[in-house]
């Protein structure tokens, strides 16, 4: 006999592990298309050819993202259509399907091709990739204030989205780089092409076991009175910009990209040349993700001790000593520089790792702060321009850097064998690049993003007040 789940005063299945491994499969499946772009400057730049015009492309594509992220984000929020069972999974569901081919379009291996159309096929590509993406992951990042309303479990989902996250990183960052360099450290192309179609599959099989293992239990009743105001998305930006714990949020998370997404062509430099084994960087990489891994199961329990603010502020901390620490280069690059970088790297991971598993709850809180303060959720809104200025972050980022890499003397053409002159100057530049990127989340968690333990509290309590005065039972709705 099939075991029937057990339900909460509202009907709904009660919160709990199979919550958690649903919401960390969409991050998965996130992942499994996200996760290559720390490939794409390495594939345009050192087989494509492309070196400054990527860096000049890679700027331009991110108008479209301002346009895509806050008209999907307004899209989502005005979408008052009663879905058989939410109107979020049905937008990821569609992102998904999107999303199998989507990552591969950018990178179809025509390195003979002209500059001009070589051109075109990027910007196709990475608009068509762009497009499911955001599809997918901005009501996806908008879940996790609509499954629970509860401080608790809203850390956990948080929690386990990094799980999911790591995971998906792991496919790319340690098997990858055996299938795609060849014996010199040079990039192959055609495999990349082939393991972004595999990706995309795999995105598409996690996100259809979160869809059908997401349950929705804070749910907001759609009202189609004329009355009400329609929505505005300038407002809502106006709103998003008052809401300083969004904005708070959003800083750090773009020092978080410009350190992972900025520094990463540079890091492959590094392996290919400085340390002249670019295979065991997804090793390194994977090692330094210890911290996080060890760190992930108690986040709960530290959330509850000590604040998602003040545990985030703490990892910043820790990241901006890793930082310094890479500056330190032994003559000669000795088996102790590899140490140092090794050890350094855990460090900074750490610090970026407390911050990372908390992040999506700390927008969960944000997104409700401004239905606090103004009346109003937009989570599509809130989440969309949060994700717009973390994706600048991941073009504008990579773009400076690669520009920075071309005036110290790196050329697409030497592939990996950089001379050694340069192979040090990248040392120096990821370890400037990190740097910013952990002053960056301090600022923006330390000093900008306003929910304390304190005032977080007061804000739920307030909040839950409404809810409970305001709710009414919604039961299930045709398609």
């Amino acid at each position: 006999m099939k075991k029937e789940p057990k339900l909460d005063a509202n009907g709904k299945r009660t919160f709990g592990m199979r919550d958690c491994l649903a919401y960390a499969a969409g991050d998965l499946g996130c992942n499994m298309s996200f996760a290559l772009k720390s490939t794409m400057s390495i594939f345009w730049t050192q087989f494509m050819g492309m070196d400054l015009w990527y860096a000049l492309l890679l700027i331009i594509v991110q108008v479209w993202d301002a346009i895509n992220d806050p008209l999907i984000g307004s899209l989502v929020d005005s979408d008052k259509h009663k879905y058989k069972r939410n109107k979020f999974l049905t937008y990821i569901w569609a992102g998904s399907i999107g999303l199998i081919v989507g990552g591969a379009c950018c990178f179809l291996p025509f390195p003979d091709a002209p500059v001009f159309a070589k051109a075109i096929i990027f910007i196709a590509g990475y608009v068509i990739w762009d497009a499911f993406y955001t599809v997918a992951n901005v009501p996806y990042g908008s879940l996790l204030g609509l499954i629970s309303n509860d401080v608790k479990d809203r850390a956990s989902l948080s929690a386990w989205r990094s799980i999911g996250s790591i995971f998906g990183n792991m496919l790319p960052m340690v098997i990858l780089p055996f299938i795609i360099y060849d014996s010199e450290n040079n990039l192959i192309g055609e495999r990349v092409f082939i393991a972004a179609l595999i990706m995309g599959v795999l995105g598409f099989i996690c996100f259809q076991f979160m869809i059908r293992n997401t349950e929705i239990r804070v749910e907001q009743e759609v009202t189609l009175s004329e009355e009400k105001p329609k929505f505005n998305v300038f407002r809502a930006f106006g709103n998003f910009i008052k809401n300083r714990a969004a904005v708070g949020a959003t800083v750090a998370a773009m020092g978080m990209f410009i350190g992972m997404q900025g520094a990463a062509t540079a890091v492959t430099v590094i392996f290919q040349s400085y340390f002249q084994n670019v295979k065991i960087s997804g090793i390194v990489q994977l090692f330094a993700m210890i911290p996080i891994v060890c760190f992930t199961p108690l986040a709960r329990k530290m959330v509850a001790k000590y604040g998602k603010k003040e545990l985030a502020t703490f990892g910043a901390i820790c990241s901006i000593v890793a930082s310094l620490a890479l500056f330190i280069i032994t003559p000669n690059n000795t088996g102790l520089d590899l140490i140092i970088y090794i050890i350094s790297q855990l460090v900074f991971s750490l610090g970026m790792g407390i911050y990372s598993t908390v992040s999506w709850a700390m927008m969960g809180d944000a997104i409700d702060y401004n239905e606090w303060k103004t009346g109003n959720r937009e989570e599509g809104t809130v989440y969309s321009l949060h994700s717009f200025f973390r994706k600048l972050a991941q073009g504008i980022g990579p773009s400076l850097v690669l520009i920075i890499m071309v005036a110290l003397g790196y050329k697409g053409e030497n592939e990996g064998n950089q001379v050694w002159e340069v192979a040090v100057r990248m040392r120096y530049l990821v370890a400037g690049t990190y740097l910013f990127s952990a002053i960056m989340q301090y600022i923006g968690l330390g000093l900008i993003y306003n929910l304390d333990k304190k005032t977080l509290a007061k804000m739920n309590e307030e909040l839950g007040r409404s809810i409970e005065a305001d709710s009414v039972p919604v039961g299930e709705s045709n398609n």
